[in-house]
């Protein structure tokens, strides 16, 4: 399979080149020139397998040039019991009424480690399938959760160097924590002094600044990232979603063929980008609810087909969709047109004026498949307390959000199918926000507030949290955002 750049289609590379590159030299984001099937049968197989097998056949399906066996080997390493505190790895939990995909038993507590847990086996083998002996250098823009996974899978790799950028007050305390007390010799972290959006646009044009390729070249260095601009990011997130399918269908919850809705708390677009494509690969998914916070940008485009980035920027309780400018849509526009010329156009206006409007036919195709809503920080505790209250069950910030967003899509509309919701990350990753939707004004300082949560709720708190107590800063930079390629060749 070829995958093609979404601003140029008639540059087609192999997937170990797209996964390698992160980022197409144009631009552009790289996807498969067409998206495989899943049948009846296919899932019927599936449910029969662990999580490891299901991510070697699903990825298969993308990457063919890679052996079953390699993927499955590289599977059984991202996903063992040395890095996922259960065997489920992804698993499903029954809350009320909703079916929580609870994505964040990986090693930094996160739904990232879904794919970047993966990602560092792809591209390792990708560079040796390309011939490519340079060091490769990871750059990362994270809103708090990508950041730290990517890090944590990328220690130690070799031939590999990577730094991640981050919002210096726009993560939460343990976020934070979690990044600049990284351990590895091929590691660097730096904040940036202004919002996500600021880091992440700073890093595509450092991908796009020739005269820095010449200079990480003459160093033996060659440019990749780690972001879900990279394909090799989003594709493990398919899995989770055919897997949590295949666990309803184990469990008696869903009967063959019957549908279910997806709703994700998105920021990016990546995650919920990999339930679509699951969608068109023929997964039985209905409606795809994207859930947002007050940053809702994406909200507001799927109701008018205005995406506007001209607008207030919001530093929320749920910091990891603090985004005004989503990157993975750019892929969602190319699968609905088909026309690189067109989105090329979208992409020239979003950077010229901020923002781009839609035809009619491309809005009322993508009102079929997705709906959304939005929620503010007010509401993300409330949501916190109420479900806490009445179930027992402890939300993070995100994914009450996208709980919000799905009681008042169900009260809208009156859909009843079975909904999975996507949990993003552990409620022990934001103390703060959790303990104040539950009513505790006073909260101890530093790691001493993961203590205090687990007495509050009853629960213990992930042992990758725990352990920063022992664990030295490292890292300690700030840059200005237009100071970041200075960063790149000082820290790499």
């Amino acid at each position: 399979m070829r995958y093609v750049s979404t601003r140029d289609s008639s540059l087609k590379v192999r997937a170990a080149e797209a996964v390698v590159m992160g980022l197409s030299r144009d631009g552009g984001l790289y996807l498969p020139e067409r998206i495989p099937s899943l049948t009846a049968s296919d899932l019927q197989a599936l449910v029969q397998m662990d999580y490891p097998h299901r991510a070697a056949w699903v990825m298969k399906q993308y990457l063919d040039e890679f052996s079953h066996a390699e993927l499955l080997d590289y599977a059984a390493k991202a996903y063992g019991p040395a890095k996922f505190d259960t065997p489920a790895v992804a698993p499903v939990r029954s809350v009320g009424d909703v079916q929580v995909l609870e994505l964040w038993h990986g090693p930094t507590c996160a739904f990232k480690d879904m794919a970047l847990q993966m990602l560092p086996y792809l591209l390792t083998a990708s560079m040796q399938k390309t011939g490519e002996d340079r060091t490769v250098c990871i750059l990362v823009a994270t809103s708090g959760d990508t950041g730290k996974a990517a890090l944590e899978g990328f220690r130690d790799v070799s031939q590999s160097k990577i730094l991640v950028f981050y919002p210096e007050k726009g993560v939460s305390d343990i976020q934070k924590l979690q990044m600049v007390t990284q351990e590895g010799e091929n590691v660097a972290v730096c904040a940036v002094r202004g919002n996500f959006d600021d880091a992440q646009s700073g890093v595509k044009a450092i991908f796009s600044d020739e005269n820095m390729r010449a200079k990480l070249a003459q160093r033996g260095q060659f440019l990749s990232s780690a972001n879900s601009i990279n394909w090799g990011r989003v594709l493990p997130q398919l899995v989770y979603y055919i897997s949590a399918y295949c666990d309803l269908l184990s469990g008696g919850i869903l009967k063959p063929g019957e549908p279910m809705n997806v709703c994700v708390p998105t920021g990016n677009f990546g995650n919920i980008l990999a339930a679509y494509y699951t969608k068109c690969m023929g997964l039985p998914v209905q409606k795809l609810i994207c859930a947002s916070n007050a940053n809702n940008v994406l909200t507001d485009f799927l109701r008018t087909g205005t995406y506007d980035r001209n607008r207030p920027f919001h530093t929320t309780t749920s910091p990891s969709m603090d985004i005004l400018i989503s990157s993975n849509l750019e892929r969602m526009l190319y699968l609905l047109c088909g026309d690189d010329a067109q989105v090329r156009d979208y992409m020239a206006q979003l950077a010229q004026t901020g923002r781009y409007s839609v035809s009619e036919t491309i809005l009322h195709t993508l009102q079929e498949h997705f709906d959304c809503g939005c929620c503010d920080d007010a509401g993300t505790a409330r949501t916190i307390e109420a479900v806490y209250d009445q179930t027992g069950y402890v939300l993070d910030p995100h994914t009450a959000v996208a709980w919000s967003v799905l009681a008042d899509y169900r009260a809208r509309t009156g859909d009843k199918n079975v909904t999975v919701l996507a949990s993003t990350a552990s409620p022990f990753k934001f103390c703060d926000s959790v303990l104040t939707a539950l009513g505790v004004a006073q909260q101890r300082s530093g790691v001493d507030i993961l203590d205090q949560l687990s007495e509050v709720a009853g629960l213990i708190a992930p042992m990758p949290l725990r352990s920063l107590r022992e664990k030295a800063v490292r890292f300690t930079t700030v840059t200005a955002k237009d100071a970041m390629p200075e960063a790149v060749l000082e820290m790499l």
